[in-house]
């Protein structure tokens, strides 16, 4: 790894990491894909929890939620902790403080009143309707283009969300260029452009967060129509049943407004949901040649994802209280700056993006939960490093959810507080659809995770770990 490098992080919202894993789905990600097989792919990268404003706290802090605060979302009005705890030390200001030029583009979604300018970064713009009265150069140009604010959508797609009628997926007739994804990679061009003209003495750390594929997956042409649903094969956790689960699973049908939608609606809005993964691979493509362009190849370039989606797995829609590989499991892959080339298999999380960014960057790691990916992106996996990964939940707009998960190479197991526990083994059973928490030939293992998750909850002063232990009879 070069010292002190320059960074770019591209952060997409909801993306799951089947679709640029190899192989995997028939989806066009060339350029993602030139990230990953130019540099380092993480096969086994975990969210460390299944919601936007949560995660990416966790991103910036390298703690988990729990620690942090931010447990749902902060624009909810049942919001727990609408802002980030100030005190608290965030990769932004570790960077500024060691001389790193931070500037921040695209989706922030972190503190109801705050910005990215509070967190060591100048703000550049372009975030979505959570803070609308900054988003005023995207309307503006917009107009430049004489596109109107209101346009009529083409074959949409709408659920019955909290009962409320909520947009899924549809055809734009805005052009490529109207889009906010095309936007963001002009702005994150014009800070390229701006980068190689400058002196040059300051590193730099350059973060663009696109908003998709996040629903609503609208999408103009040619990609509204560059996957034909009849060509989408039904996901293989479409045949759940629920049997044996958590309630709240089959509950979450209802409430999403999911309940009768059958495969012929679901390959609709995942042919949307490709065509948007597509649309935004092509803005990084842009972006990539950009760098190029400018002789800034050794940037380390980073994109992961927030956390993932259902798009009717498990016949579910968005994310909430099921941990499921579908919205845990994200991409995330690093090239450039003498990264090694190849697929790692070690477990990491979004939580170690921040010591990873301030190690690099030669400064202070202060105590967190996450470990620096350095080693990693070397091609050595310390001999200690974690053999499994966690992850949380504490519940979103549906009301308060306590969740634990542990995620070994083989077994899954997810702890819920208010419900039946859930153990899937991952080898004969990858698409988790049968609970064999109470299954007599696993309770070994099962109960080995249990005492794993109860460790790792304990070293993080994890408030709910004397409840846990006791419910578990692992005291």
């Amino acid at each position: 790894m070069l010292d002190r490098p320059n960074v770019l992080l591209l952060l997409t919202d909801q993306e799951r990491y089947d679709l640029t894993a190899p192989g995997a789905l028939p989806v066009e990600t060339p350029n993602l894909d030139r990230i990953a097989e130019d540099g380092t792919r993480f096969t086994r990268a975990y969210t460390p929890i299944g919601i936007c404003t949560s995660a990416r706290a966790s991103l910036l802090s390298g703690l988990f939620p729990h620690a942090h605060g931010m447990l749902n979302n902060s624009h909810e009005a049942d919001a727990l902790q609408p802002n980030f705890p100030p005190d608290l030390p965030t990769f932004g200001e570790g960077l500024a403080q060691v001389g790193y030029e931070n500037t921040y583009l695209g989706k922030w979604h972190v503190g109801r009143d705050q910005v990215p300018g509070e967190f060591g970064f100048r703000y550049l713009g372009g975030s979505d309707t959570h803070h609308d009265d900054i988003d005023r150069a995207f309307r503006a140009y917009r107009d430049r283009l004489g596109v109107d604010r209101e346009v009529d959508l083409i074959d949409p797609i709408t659920t019955d969300y909290e009962d409320d009628p909520t947009l899924i997926a549809a055809e734009t007739p805005v052009p490529v260029e109207a889009t906010r994804a095309y936007y963001l990679a002009e702005r994150t061009i014009e800070r390229i452009e701006g980068l190689a003209a400058g002196s040059g003495e300051q590193p730099f750390f350059h973060r663009t967060d696109f908003l998709g594929p996040h629903h609503p997956y609208v999408v103009p042409e040619p990609y509204a129509s560059m996957y034909d649903p009849d060509d989408v094969d039904p996901w293989p956790t479409f045949t759940e049943t629920f049997d044996g689960k958590p309630q709240v699973h089959e509950n979450y049908l209802r409430y999403r407004g999911v309940a009768n939608f059958d495969w012929e609606t679901w390959s609709r809005a995942v042919a949307r949901y490709f065509g948007f993964v597509t649309m935004i691979d092509d803005q990084v493509g842009r972006i990539l040649d950009a760098l190029a362009e400018h002789g800034m190849e050794e940037t380390l370039v980073v994109h992961t994802s927030d956390h993932g989606d259902f798009t009717g797995s498990h016949r579910q829609f968005n994310k909430g209280p099921l941990m499921y590989e579908e919205t845990y499991h994200v991409p995330l892959a690093a090239m450039g700056a003498g990264v090694e080339r190849g697929t790692c298999d070690a477990f990491v999380s979004l939580v170690d993006l921040m010591p990873t960014f301030l190690d690099l960057a030669g400064a202070e790691v202060p105590e967190v939960h996450g470990r620096s990916l350095g080693p990693l992106l070397d091609g050595d996996v310390p001999e200690d490093w974690r053999e499994s990964i966690t992850a949380q939940y504490h519940g979103d707009e549906f009301g308060l959810y306590s969740q634990r998960m542990i995620r070994s190479e083989r077994y899954k197991f997810v702890y819920n507080a208010p419900d039946v526990n859930e153990f899937y083994d991952l080898h004969d059973d990858p698409h988790e659809l049968r609970n064999l928490v109470s299954h007599p030939e696993y309770e070994e293992v099962r109960r080995e995770h249990e005492r794993r998750l109860l460790g790792w909850m304990e070293r993080t002063d994890d408030p709910i770990t004397r409840w846990t232990r006791n419910v578990l009879g692992q005291g």
